[in-house]
């Protein structure tokens, strides 16, 4: 923009080239922004639309508003404001919430809030007082133009019917069934109806536009200056940029709890600093003037000389706006006064009919449909539509939630072999959780529950004779006794045994003893176990009272329902409150979320955990964000994942878990991966599973080489099966799931093809590493490479398992040799070509860049990089060598991790005598042992129940010769614990422990139905054995001719050359091109980068898109905690284990 010759046009009254160019332009454009926003929405979730007669009668209805509200936009700003100063135009779009401030004092009146109403009303005064000065200024205080004159009018009716645009934020509050009713149609067909509604807009944009241009001037369309061009679209772009950043920051305000400071008040000053912005230059500029004219006199010249000449341009026509007017040019200071009272007035009817923004009480992460009315934001009056759009009734609601909505967790953790740390460590997360939520206290929004489950127990003692718990059951017991716990029941139960404690702050741990002679056991059928007693007898047994009376408790059922999760959790998950509460909230605010796990940190030492961390890092960091953006997560892993009751509760997925595998399939799928399968029936059923990567949790991983390659064994063919049994499913889950889209198909059909070509894609690998470090040829190179993983995979056939790890870790130590000498190899090339510009040097930096980069966005994390050096190395190990020994060892269904088990102990007579003597089922103060901690009555200075030192003596010697007599009378362990709670109920007088009997029918019910211990059949172990390897023998020709023909299309892209080869130039560091010299990517670099390099790059930015929402939470979560609790965690997080347990000594 230069000279005189051309000027961007603001006003018809302005002699420009084009009139309101850039006006015309902003609002289509902006308008065609929204309608790819919402195309692309439709595009990566499937949001439902209607059918029928009634949805195209409610579409048509509001499509009817929108057209308004788009005639209105267009009078406003296109044939009205081009005749207005700009403080007029900046101030006139404040006057848009007059239909709000109207709707409000109606609201106020039904709702009889009359502080608010005084505020409404006071709203539509100051837009009324705002009109009338308006309308004097311009047709009373000057003589104005008849097209003026109009102009006036046609801008009052214009921002009346603006002001229409956020009716629906209105729509629920005057119970009118007609509006509520296209209320809800709009929320369920949101996309389609923004798409519709940007399409009218567009339309009746260019139609007003075209019919209010005279045809003559259409001709100069193809007459503007092509830098004219380039200005006004610009200009456009950095409105819609710009636009979107405000809004999207205004979001972010809100769910980060930021909303006073950050989104009200600078909303309400944008009008202001556009003026000051513009004004204060034109000042400067009229007071650096050395003659005497005028303001507007001079105002060509000192633009010019003041400021650069795109700027001095803009000044120059938004000085020529208001040099325009009489009342600015001939310094009329009644017109002045005119002008600013209306602006005033305007300006302050904004803020009063939106004051009820400040007193909002929004949750953290509030979701933008429960904080806006609408999606779309309008760019044409940013701050207005920003502030109107806030949903009215959102404190109300809030209130109302707050008061009423309790949220239950019920914490399950299971154990089978756990060690002694293990077992410490979930404790320890226990009663951190009982600290931080006592069960009596004013935040008394979320109550904690403890269970764990303790499979197989019980063992056989005295030749079978007898049954009593485990070393490891003792160890879990010696472990409780540590904190000294005052109140301690032992419960005997159709399928063990029950332990209850009451912890120091008031919340309730049980430890439920599984025998599997008496109940199923393994993981799975534990996790049945706590599902059916939590959600189904636990939950309804409260309401079976108002079933009885006739009440009608279904609404409130199906309320606590949504209300419930379960945090599923290992026996040596180590975590603090705030990941719960992470957790808690994705759910909390996000109905369509059945579950959501958090950042897995494996813990231990040596070098096989110092690749799981890596391993953990790159999946946490790239894939589970990835699942996370793209669609949703597909496995929550069962370590640390909280799951909502209602999605368990669902159809096809609580009753369809407990089935029992008839197939070797349903080995694979259902017992060797339970975690993922449970999450594959919530998605196929239509609930969203999300990765909250601020929740950390802490878990042990395998330690050596063996139990490594074990568990890897189980989780690769699961990982496989439910896979494809989801993209099998993939039409279906796509309609049920709005999470799970045909483009999100499509990238875990893609990720799901390079997991399967690993295999090849390393053995491509290898070769490029032979050419490259004995210049071998490419041919032969990739001969040599897949000699090895073959005579693998035959010895994997031949070989025991033990065997076959053993080689492995051979094969593993000689890979990392090669892979060491190839990034040598590849250092040595750069340098020696003196430029990095190769293709391995541009592939090495641009990978080690990128997760350089990754680990610096996970600050915390950022050490784990080093172990990357040993994780690179074992490439060859993890994805070729494992991949082989999963696949053919898929078979074999065992377990395979923590089967080491210790020699097992002789009854644990000292354990379960400790507990009796410790325990105190019916409250009484004067039974508990010598080391036993004080009763609660004590720490209130209240005297204890006083009884006499021989009657304590006399009762413990009887209960140990009771207790031993009855262990070599081959008695149970619940047998002992009834009769020794039975003889001590004769001395002292107290109450034996034992559940309700309908409680008892139900455990007898459900035994019966899901977990009736299963009978050995060789017959049909042996038909599944046979099964289960004809499954392996299919799934490994599979497998593998899928590797063999993908390197089969590579050795037929070497026969090809340089036809499909790429070319790079050589480039020095200092950025100088070598003539004639270029460097070539082989086909096997090529197929190399294809797969994995644009996948990982695609993860990559996801990556970075979860990240800034990641950080939003985390933020949102330490300024709503209050400080006491920040001071508690931060102290929790620092102490050690020691002194958890000291504390709770101590209480």
């Amino acid at each position: 923009m230069t000279g005189s010759s051309f000027r961007v046009p603001i006003s018809h009254r302005l002699n420009y080239i084009l009139p309101s160019q850039h006006s015309h332009s902003r609002v289509c454009l902006m308008m065609q922004y929204f309608l790819l926003t919402q195309l692309t929405l439709s595009l990566f979730g499937s949001n439902p639309g209607g059918s029928g007669d009634s949805t195209r009668l409610f579409v048509f209805q509001v499509l009817i508003v929108e057209s308004v509200v788009a005639f209105g936009e267009v009078l406003l700003t296109v044939l009205a404001m081009p005749h207005f100063d700009i403080v007029t135009n900046v101030m006139i779009l404040n006057s848009v919430s007059i239909l709000s401030a109207v709707l409000q004092v109606v609201a106020e009146c039904h709702a009889k809030e009359m502080k608010r109403l005084m505020l409404s009303v006071s709203s539509i005064i100051f837009i009324l007082l705002g009109y009338v000065l308006f309308i004097v200024s311009y047709l009373v205080t000057e003589d104005s133009p008849s097209e003026v004159r109009k102009s006036v009018g046609l801008a009052i009716f214009g921002t009346i019917c603006i002001s229409l645009n956020w009716w629906e934020n209105y729509s629920t509050l005057f119970k009118i069934p007609f509006l509520e009713e296209i209320s809800k149609n709009i929320a369920k067909t949101r996309n389609v109806v923004c798409i519709l509604s940007s399409l009218v807009k567009v339309l009746i944009t260019a139609a007003v536009i075209g019919i209010s241009i005279p045809l003559s001037e259409w001709l100069s369309l193809k007459s503007v200056p092509e830098k004219v061009s380039y200005t006004v679209f610009g200009l456009v772009a950095i409105q819609i940029v710009s636009s979107a950043m405000c809004r999207w920051f205004v979001v972010v305000a809100c769910k980060m709890h930021a909303l006073r400071r950050c989104f009200l008040v600078p909303m309400y000053l944008a009008s202001v600093a556009v003026l000051i912005m513009f004004l204060i230059p034109l000042h400067t500029v009229h007071q650096q003037s050395n003659s005497s004219s005028t303001f507007c006199g001079n105002r060509p010249a000192q633009a010019q000389n003041s400021i650069t000449m795109y700027l001095s341009s803009l000044m120059a026509d938004v000085t020529g706006t208001l040099c325009a007017r009489p009342i600015v040019s001939e310094t009329k200071i009644t017109g002045l006064v005119v002008l600013g009272l209306y602006a005033l007035s305007w300006w302050l009817g904004l803020m009063l009919s939106t004051v009820y923004i400040w007193f909002l009480k929004i949750q953290r992460i509030e979701r933008t449909q429960d904080l806006f009315s609408k999606q779309m934001y309008e760019g044409a009056f940013l701050e207005q539509s920003l502030l109107l759009n806030t949903r009215f009734e959102i404190r109300k609601k809030i209130k109302e939630a707050g008061s009423k909505d309790t949220m239950i967790v019920y914490l399950c953790a299971t154990m089978w072999h756990e060690t002694y740390d293990e077992m410490m460590k979930i404790l320890i997360s226990m009663f951190r959780l009982d600290k931080y939520r006592p069960k009596i206290n004013k935040q008394n929004d979320v109550i904690f529950e403890f269970h764990i489950y303790f499979d197989d127990a019980f063992k056989d003692v005295h030749n079978g004779r007898a049954r009593h718990v485990n070393e490891y059951a003792e160890i879990l017991v010696e472990v409780i006794k540590e904190p000294r716990l005052p109140q301690q029941k032992i419960i005997s139960t159709p399928y063990g045994g029950r332990l209850e404690y009451t912890l120091p702050k008031g919340n309730t741990m049980m430890v439920h003893l599984k025998d599997k002679q008496l109940i199923r056991h393994k993981k799975r059928w534990s996790q049945i176990m706590y599902l059916y007693y939590l959600l189904g007898w636990r939950l309804n047994r409260r309401y079976f009272k108002m079933f009885e009376d006739g009440g009608d408790a279904n609404e409130l059922k199906e309320k606590e329902k949504e209300n419930t999760y379960i945090l599923a959790l290992d026996g040596d998950t180590d975590f603090q409150p705030s990941a719960v509460m992470l957790l808690i909230d994705r759910l909390k605010l996000y109905p369509e979320v059945g579950a959501a796990c958090g950042r897995i940190h494996p813990t231990g030492t040596g070098p096989m955990v110092w690749y799981q961390k890596f391993e953990y890092a790159v999946g946490h960091w790239l894939q589970k964000t990835a699942e996370h953006v793209f669609g949703c997560v597909l496995c929550s892993p069962g370590c640390f994942s909280l799951f909502r009751g209602a999605a368990l509760m669902d159809d096809n997925v609580m009753k369809r878990y407990t089935t029992k595998p008839t197939e070797a399939s349903h080995y694979i799928q259902y017992d060797q991966g339970e975690d993922r399968w449970l999450c594959t029936l919530l998605l196929q059923q239509g609930w969203r599973v999300e990765y909250n990567a601020a929740s950390d949790a802490y878990t042990n991983a395998p330690q050596d080489f063996t139990e490594f390659y074990n568990q890897r064994r189980r989780w690769g063919p699961s990982t496989m099966a439910n896979t494809i049994d989801l993209l099998g499913s993939g039409r279906l889950t796509s309609e049920r799931n709005s999470s799970i889209s045909k483009p999100y198909i499509l990238y875990q059909v893609i990720s799901m093809g390079a997991s399967i070509l690993g295999p090849a894609t390393i053995c491509l690998m290898i070769a490029g590493s032979f050419t490259f470090i004995v210049n071998m040829e490419q041919k032969l190179a990739l001969t040599v490479a897949t000699v090895p993983p073959t005579i693998y995979l035959i010895l994997c056939f031949k070989l025991k398992s033990d065997t076959q790890i053993q080689i492995a870790a051979v094969m593993s130590i000689l890979y990392a040799f090669l892979m060491t000498g190839t990034v040598l190899s590849i250092i040595g090339d750069i340098v020696k070509q003196q430029t990095f510009m190769t293709p391995s040097g541009l592939f090495l930096i641009s990978m080690i860049l990128l997760y350089l980069i990754t680990a610096a966005l996970h600050p915390q994390e950022f050490s784990l990089v080093i172990y990357g050096v040993l994780y690179f190395l074992c490439i060859p190990s993890g994805y070729l060598l494992l991949s082989i020994y999963s696949i053919v060892n898929m078979n074999n269904v065992t377990w395979g991790t923590r089967e080491m088990g210790g020699k097992a102990k002789t009854a644990a007579v000292s354990a379960i005598k400790r507990q009796v003597m410790q325990a105190t089922c019916c409250m009484c103060n004067c039974w508990k042992s010598s080391d036993s901690s004080p009763p609660m009555s004590e720490q209130k200075n209240e005297p204890p129940l006083e009884c006499s030192v021989s009657e304590e003596q006399h009762i413990n010697i009887v209960l140990f010769y009771v207790f031993t007599i009855l262990v070599h009378m081959n008695v149970s362990p619940h047998r002992v614990l009834k009769v020794s709670i039975a003889y001590c109920s004769l001395v002292v007088h107290i109450n034996t422990c034992t559940i309700f009997s309908d409680e008892t029918e139900f455990w007898k019910e459900l035994q019966k139905r899901y977990l009736e211990p299963l009978k050995e059949n060789k017959e049909q172990q042996e038909k599944i054995a046979k099964d289960l390897k004809d499954l392996r023998n299919k799934v490994t020709f599979g497998f593998f001719i899928c590797n063999a023909l993908w390197l089969v299309a590579t050795l037929f892209l070497q026969t090809i050359g340089s036809a499909v080869s790429l070319f790079i130039p050589k480039i020095y560091p200092n950025g100088t091109l070598v003539k004639g010299e270029r460097f070539s990517i082989d086909p096997i670099s090529l197929m190399f980068l294809l797969s994995f390099a644009l996948l990982l790059f695609m993860q990559f930015f996801a990556m970075l898109y979860h990240r800034i929402y990641t950080l939003i939470h985390f933020v949102a979560y330490l300024d709503t905690e209050t400080k006491a609790i920040r001071k508690q965690s931060y102290e929790d997080s620092h102490e050690s284990d020691q002194n958890i347990l000291s504390q709770v000594n101590s209480a």
